[in-house]
């Protein structure tokens, strides 16, 4: 593939942009190709190559790149009326009218911008709501670019993981594995009363979509209700991807008091929203006195993009679809392991997959979880298969970016940069992507 374009493009971009890029995930080695464009389920560069794009925006793009008519009939509408108002629209109102209706948790939403203003918004919600300071999260978990959860560390033994963050923030943060529910209950034995919150995601969606071990979720959900804290689940990711209208919640059958959505909701425009129960997000002034505000927040474009997205997407059997794809991706990655790396790990669930460069493994698949890694006991590869962030850390995480990635970019298949994030599934890919990037795998491992 020719890329002239696009380094000429990324000489400019060091000249203006740190690291010549907006998000730290894009700069891949040694430089980025630039999309100019989106088509269904690929993109193109700016060199005119054509990718299957399993990125899909990392995650927003439920439809892909073309707006249904619907959708895109919303858009540009409210885009004529005038682009933003300072003041409430109807639209705003309907999108959280149908969340409401869908997610068996939310009985009030309020919309911010971002995934990372969403759970920023929540911790202080939750903080405010209990009047105490600590949260627990789990260790290699992701919430976004926000202070209070950028942290490294065990147990109360934690401090920031990135320069320009207090030590003072990291004091109030506690960590604990995900899938651990002896040191969950050993964290609340020493600080139950201090603990406004739990903050965690169904699935971790940023760790190589590693599920909870049965009964993990419940462990979690019985002792903030013996503790008075708060249960968050961060279904930025998760949120009408997993478990379709329910989300993950509903899949797993498990209610948080608070959840924090983005990505999806908002049609793969910027948006982040912060749902629960009504007696807690009404803790948000004015209504109450946790503050919270944003110029932005509420967008109509974005409500519009969000609202007929949602709507297609029930109305048009998308999760049928895109679920029916992941399965035959999964069930072809395995097939393929199982022939040329049995050591690695499928995961993933619904529309989401990923090949984990796990190091050990048995030679054979049999009586393995089809379809992805499910976390089951009695599963021939359950002592194998990542159980939190630091197992999928000590992967193959240099052969994953260095040599895999440029070799299915090179056969046209675009997958998230590294060994972390979740490959997407949108409704605009066919089988034969499907089949076209299981051949590139093929070749690539």
């Amino acid at each position: 593939m020719n890329h002239e374009q696009s380094r000429a493009l990324y000489d400019r971009a060091l000249s203006v942009m740190p690291g010549g890029v907006n998000s730290s995930v894009r700069a891949v080695r040694p430089y980025p190709f630039f999309v100019q464009k989106g088509d269904g389920g690929h993109v193109v560069d700016a060199d005119g190559n054509r990718y299957i794009d399993f990125v899909m925006g990392y995650g927003p793009l439920l439809l892909g790149h073309d707006m249904p008519e619907q959708v895109q009939s919303a858009v540009q509408r409210h885009a004529a009326e005038g682009p933003m108002y300072g003041a409430p629209t109807e639209v705003e109102v309907e999108l959280a009218e149908f969340v409401t209706r869908h997610v068996p948790s939310v009985e009030m939403l309020r919309f911010v911008n971002s995934g990372t203003e969403a759970t920023v918004s929540a911790v202080r919600l939750a903080r405010g709501y209990t009047g105490r300071d600590k949260i627990v999260v789990m260790q290699s978990g992701y919430h976004g670019a926000q202070e209070s959860t950028l942290v490294e560390g065990e147990g109360d033994h934690t401090h920031p993981s990135s320069p320009g963050i207090p030590e003072s923030f990291a004091e109030h943060t506690l960590t604990v594995p995900f899938n651990d529910p002896e040191a969950a209950r050993a964290v609340f034995d020493e600080h139950g009363d201090d603990i406004a919150a739990v903050l965690t995601e169904p699935i971790l969606g940023n760790y190589g979509i590693v599920h909870p071990v049965d009964g993990y979720h419940e462990t979690l959900r019985g002792l903030c209700n013996d503790h008075g804290s708060l249960l968050i689940f961060d279904e930025v990711i998760t949120g009408f991807r997993v478990g379709g209208l329910q989300c993950a919640q509903g899949k797993f059958g498990v209610e948080p008091d608070v959840t924090t959505f983005g990505k999806i909701v908002g049609g793969g425009f910027p948006v982040g929203a912060i749902g629960g129960k009504s007696e807690i997000i009404e803790q948000f002034t004015p209504a109450g006195d946790v503050f919270q505000s944003g110029t932005f927040s509420g967008h109509p474009v974005t409500m519009a993009a969000g609202l007929e997205t949602l709507r297609y997407a029930a109305e048009h059997d998308v999760y049928g679809h895109v679920n029916e794809l992941g399965d035959r991706m999964r069930s072809g990655l395995q097939d393929i392991l199982e022939d040329q790396a049995p050591e690695y790990t499928v995961v993933g669930t619904d529309s989401m997959f990923k090949v984990v460069f796990t190091r050990d493994g048995p030679d054979t698949f049999e009586g393995h979880c089809e379809g992805g890694c499910q976390q089951r006991p009695e599963c021939p590869r359950y002592d194998y298969c990542p159980k939190d962030g630091s197992d999928v850390k000590q992967a193959e995480t240099e052969r994953w970016e260095r040599l895999f990635w440029p070799a299915m970019k090179e056969q046209g298949v675009f997958l998230t940069a590294n060994q972390f994030e979740s490959q997407f599934i949108c409704d605009a890919h066919t089988a034969e992507d499907v089949d076209d990037a299981l051949e590139a795998y093929k070749e690539a491992i």
